[in-house]
């Protein structure tokens, strides 16, 4: 009887590697080994990064809301303020894309905010 050597449980294994390797350059998208370090170095840094894209998106609201606020007088931090004093729960980026395309709710906001710090 022959030896059962895996033969199609590992070719799977290193196709699906290979696979996922598709597009990298030279010797990582065809080297088993070398395409399985690349890979799983991949893996981790698309999992780290799923994590920092939520960051760099909420850094970049609150940067957006903090400028047009400045436009108007308030800082960002009395705009929240005012805000959370006037029982408005808009997430952040609702505000930043309001702050964009639709300046004049955004102002209304603005003095709503403005108004209940007082």
């Amino acid at each position: 009887m022959p030896r059962a050597v895996n033969g199609t449980v590992s070719r799977n294994r290193r196709k699906k590697v290979l696979k996922l390797a598709k597009g990298f350059r030279s010797v990582r998208s065809t080297a088993y080994r070398k395409a399985r370090e690349a890979v799983e170095k991949s893996l981790t840094y698309a999992y780290r990064d799923r994590r920092t894209r939520k960051r760099d998106f909420r850094r970049l609201w609150i940067a957006r809301i903090n400028a047009a606020a400045r436009a108007e007088g308030l800082t960002y931090s009395q705009f929240m303020h005012g805000l959370k004093k006037a029982n408005i729960d808009l997430d952040r980026k609702v505000l930043s894309d309001m702050a964009i395309h639709n300046e004049k709710s955004f102002k209304a906001l603005l003095e709503t905010a403005r108004s209940n710090l007082n």
